[in-house]
């Protein structure tokens, strides 16, 4: 059983509008879901091929990366379609990741929108990320942890609703941030 203030990473974009050329991301830095101890920000290329490196960069350069047992992700793309490469984001950085959505994804949906943008190789990205599966009420694609090791991090860090409280709390910044206030679910 994994400590109650175990320390966790989530990231989350902030919303943009068309024609914007990069989304701000936002990393909070917790013990478990309760305490925050930091936060970190960089920018995305909207539909770019940035958000890995950015990811990895802004992690590292934390006081808390030595300290950081897992990454959440509020989805495997930030700024549009700005797709993680989450084995490469956990070799980088030598954490775990888990990517969490709160429904099953349209991967039909997705493959097709970036065929007609050119960028189907993206989609290699999303579906090397690992097997979706749900775990509580939300779906998670995980990598560098076993899927028991996923659910107790999920059991420590989701302490106000079933999402982990860094993705809320990184949510909630990024958006009132860039838009003035908070609005609507993470």
């Amino acid at each position: 059983m994994a400590k109650k203030e175990i320390r966790f990473v989530g990231i989350d974009d902030s919303p943009y509008t068309k024609g914007d050329k990069s989304s701000l991301l936002i990393a909070t830095f917790f013990r478990g879901g309760l305490a925050l101890d930091g936060v970190m920000s960089c920018s995305a290329a909207v539909d770019g091929d940035d958000a890995t490196e950015r990811m990895a960069g802004m992690i590292l350069k934390s006081k808390f990366r030595r300290q950081v047992q897992c990454i959440f992700l509020d989805g495997i793309a930030v700024a549009g379609f700005n797709v993680v490469d989450v084995q490469e984001l956990h070799r980088k950085t030598g954490m775990p990741v888990i990517v969490v959505m709160r429904r099953y994804p349209d991967l039909e949906g997705m493959r097709r929108a970036l065929v007609k943008m050119g960028q189907e190789r993206k989609f290699e990205v999303i579906q090397k990320a690992g097997p979706i599966t749900r775990i509580n009420s939300i779906c998670i694609q995980s990598f560098g942890l076993s899927p028991g090791e996923a659910k107790e991090f999920l059991d420590i860090a989701c302490t106000r609703s079933f999402l982990p409280e860094p993705i809320r709390v990184a949510h909630l910044i990024a958006a009132g941030v860039v838009k003035g206030e908070s609005r609507g679910r993470a």
